[in-house]
């Protein structure tokens, strides 16, 4: 008999599960075409926003929006049942830095041409404030929805996330901008001493990480981590929690 999710997880996979069902009025503000044809025309629109404001959140919250909010997150979640295989991080994780780059390097340079940015529209290509509202959109919405699940069915847990998403790497790098100022964040927390090593923290961990291993060597912080708390929920001895604390 599966055991019931502590109440926590239920809440926060109600949130992502949400968020997912909310894409289709929210998929503009995420998208990384709006912003491109905004750049071209020296606008401001609400992806450009959106993805400031992830940066932003990263510098006190890490990545939680990856773990608690992301409408991405949410339908891999939703799939994993199909296949909730470990991914090997150290093998996929540089692939997003080679989706991320080319991309932040194609705006600016767009800004550039268009002589900056001279506008702000946060409605930008969304009618009414609703993105997915005629047919041409309903088929970019399903390709970008078969492309996320798609390649988490087939290759393991939020496999997209380590992978092809464009929004990480803005709060990764003001993951690593904090750490380097040593600005107290949210952070997980290990008590080693109490440890058992039932190893079920990397079990359960959405993003594939050795949970154990991190534990044991006194360094929860990690690139990857998006602060769900499935580790802290999951371990039967309470080993890991939540702090407000400044980077080691």
């Amino acid at each position: 008999m599966n055991r019931q999710l502590p109440t926590r997880q239920r809440i926060r996979k109600a949130m992502v599960i949400i968020a997912f069902l909310s894409f289709p009025i929210t998929m503009n503000f995420l998208s990384p075409y709006v912003i491109i044809d905004s750049a071209m025309h020296g606008i401001v629109n609400g992806s450009l926003i959106l993805f400031g404001l992830m940066f932003l959140s990263s510098l006190f919250l890490g990545r939680a929006w990856c773990g608690w909010v992301c409408p991405g997150g949410g339908m891999q979640e939703i799939i994993e049942p199909v296949n909730n295989r470990l991914v090997n991080g150290k093998q996929m994780d540089w692939i997003k830095w080679m989706v991320w780059i080319p991309w932040v390097s194609i705006i600016a340079w767009l800004v550039i041409k268009a002589g900056g940015y001279t506008s702000v529209d946060f409605l930008y290509m969304t009618d009414h404030g609703i993105s997915v509202d005629e047919p041409m959109k309903f088929i970019i919405y399903y390709s970008v929805v078969f492309l996320l699940i798609g390649i988490a069915a087939f290759v393991g847990k939020r496999a997209s996330c380590h992978t092809i998403c464009w929004m990480a790497p803005f709060m990764m790098i003001g993951r690593w901008i904090r750490n380097q100022l040593g600005w107290a964040s949210l952070q997980l927390q290990a008590n080693s001493e109490d440890c058992t090593n039932c190893k079920q923290c990397t079990k359960n961990c959405l993003m594939s990480l050795d949970v154990n291993a991190m534990v044991q060597n006194g360094k929860m912080e990690n690139s990857e981590c998006i602060l769900c708390g499935t580790c802290v929920d999951q371990c039967p001895s309470q080993v890991i929690h939540y702090a407000f604390v400044r980077p080691k």
